[in-house]
């Protein structure tokens, strides 16, 4: 090994001998490191989606430890107050239930279907007895209509054939509109298919066609949504896509959470959306 090293220009065995020193170093040790964790103060965390025509349930928990186990925390002694665009405020009552239309589980609700116009303001404040209060505010925007659902199979045999699905729309000439689009198969109350957001900033005033892969079969059912968003909802999702994206990738850019309301975590939004059934033949 001498004698080989000895026939490399000086710089190549500088190289190869720190090289070689490194691996020595480096064998046979190790040493362990105790992290001690902050303590870490429980927040309030609410997911609320408001609809026209609905009444209003919402889901407020409290946020644990970062190793603690992934069990829902459910606080008894919080106040939840929604304020409608007349400025009337509204008590939500305790109530907890699963939301059959859904599928979701929900701790307040309200007593009447909401009635909203494009561009009103709905207000939410929590309140609970260690003085802890989440306050957020949800502007209902406009409804963006699809303006055709299609779908075109491939020529493949019978037992190949599939079906690729596009929707159709017009975007708005205002600025800074955000969409988020989805498929479900069969039912709404279970994870969609498809599932992404865009948003306008270079094609604003144009006509958007969003869709899918060749993914369908004859005689699927399907709920093809399009929902218009506001920035600070479309902000959280794009967030909590980003945050899936870094989890477990050593090469990912760590993400947090951009919550929609102020003094917790969580969501509280006004949902704007059409959506349509189509069965593909």
């Amino acid at each position: 090994m001498t004698r080989l090293l000895n026939t490399l220009p000086a710089s190549v065995r500088r190289v190869v001998g720190l090289a070689g020193v490194g691996l020595l170093a480096g064998c046979g040790l190790q040493q362990d490191i105790d992290v001690v964790l902050p303590a870490y103060p429980p927040q309030l965390v609410v997911e609320a989606y408001l609809e026209n025509g609905q009444v209003p349930r919402i889901t407020v928990t409290e946020s644990v430890a970062y190793l603690a186990e992934p069990t829902p925390q459910v606080p008894t002694d919080v106040t939840a107050t929604l304020t409608l665009p007349s400025g009337q405020r509204t008590l939500l009552k305790f109530a907890p239930g699963v939301d059959t239309r859904t599928g979701k589980a929900y701790t307040h609700v309200g007593t009447r279907t909401l009635a909203a116009q494009p561009g009103q303001t709905f207000g939410l404040e929590l309140l609970d007895t260690q003085g802890r209060r989440v306050t957020g505010s949800a502007l209902v925007p406009a409804q963006v209509l699809l303006d055709t659902v299609e779908w075109v199979f491939n020529d493949k045999p019978d037992d190949q054939r599939r079906a690729y699905v596009l929707g159709r729309f017009r975007d708005p000439a205002t600025p800074l509109d955000y969409y988020r689009f989805q498929i479900h198969r069969r039912r709404v109350n279970r994870d969609p298919e498809v599932d992404y957001t865009v948003e306008d900033r270079l094609s604003n005033g144009t006509e958007y066609s969003l869709g899918t892969g060749y993914d369908y079969k004859a005689n699927d059912t399907l709920f093809v949504t399009l929902y218009h968003l506001d920035r600070p909802y479309f902000l959280f999702l794009q967030s909590v896509q980003d945050a899936r994206n870094a989890n477990g990738n050593p090469f990912g850019q760590p993400s947090g959470i951009k919550s929609t309301v102020e003094g917790g975590l969580g969501v509280f939004t006004f949902l704007s959306y059409q959506r349509r059934r189509v069965m593909l033949k």
